[in-house]
């Protein structure tokens, strides 16, 4: 989240003009210019707005209603796959003609993908935006920039590499379960995981020893260097522990996509 440079040079002077240095002739020829560059740019933007107002944030504002609308397309979505998921796996289950030892091999498969939910002692990390009007905590340093404000990506992926790290059994980003195929993304200040979308405070819930996920947590330079901006300007960090906690098992769809040539 960022640094400091030295202050560019200042621009050089710009020469004094000289009077008289000029014809009549050339001053008009590039009046004319001047005129017609303009009205070339009025013609241009008037082609390009159609009668809309181009100043007009209304297309980012559908932009955005679209996203939640999608979002919340993607959650219903995802409760009604869990749902024939587990029917699914219920109808397979039964009678099935497996051994003990091969439902014993499924279960541990499953638990490994994460489609199981998993129990256990665990701790949760809660990352939040500093207020919007935070200015520097700590003599010396320079006044905040809107970015140093808020939550990136890379602070939610190294919270998460961490606590696999620190040998987690499952990890759960907000509502959802991790698995391997899962990419934590943030666009501006929102989260996009796995089709849906999420604002801050972010929160990243993993079951697993304790003291081993802390020891992970402090251990990480990432980290460390997200609690300066803690310290600095008021990001928020948070961590607390739980002495049992349930992750739900992963419910969305588990085929791998890969982009493929054209032709």
């Amino acid at each position: 989240m960022s640094n400091s440079a030295d202050s560019p040079d200042p621009a050089p002077r710009r020469p004094f003009l000289r009077p008289g240095r000029f014809s009549f002739r050339p001053v008009r020829l590039l009046t004319v210019a001047v005129f017609a560059l303009a009205g070339l740019i009025f013609w241009v933007s008037f082609d390009t707005a159609k009668g809309t107002d181009l100043r007009s944030d209304e297309s980012m504002l559908r932009l955005s209603d679209l996203i939640q609308e999608r979002s919340r397309k993607n959650e219903k979505l995802d409760r009604s796959t869990a749902k024939v998921r587990s029917e699914v796996d219920r109808l397979a289950r039964r009678d099935d003609g497996s051994t003990a030892a091969q439902d014993a091999e499924l279960t541990a498969l499953e638990k490994a993908a994460g489609t199981r939910p998993v129990r256990g002692p665990g701790l949760t990390v809660t990352l939040t935006d500093a207020p919007p009007d935070a200015t520097a905590r700590v003599p010396g340093v320079p006044e905040p920039q809107p970015n140093d404000l808020v939550i990136h990506q890379q602070d939610l992926q190294a919270v998460v590499n961490a606590l696999w790290a620190g040998g987690a059994k499952g990890i759960k980003v907000m509502d959802q379960r991790l698995i391997s195929t899962s990419a934590v993304r943030c666009v501006g200040n929102t989260l996009i995981l796995q089709g849906r979308l999420y604002s801050p405070p972010y929160t990243v819930t993993a079951v697993g020893d304790r003291s081993s996920l802390r020891r992970a947590l402090d251990a990480s330079p990432a980290i460390g260097n997200y609690k300066e901006y803690v310290r600095a300007y008021g990001l928020g960090w948070d961590v607390d522990e739980h002495g049992t906690v349930q992750l739900p098992g992963y419910s969305g769809t588990v085929d791998l996509r890969q982009a493929r040539p054209a032709g």
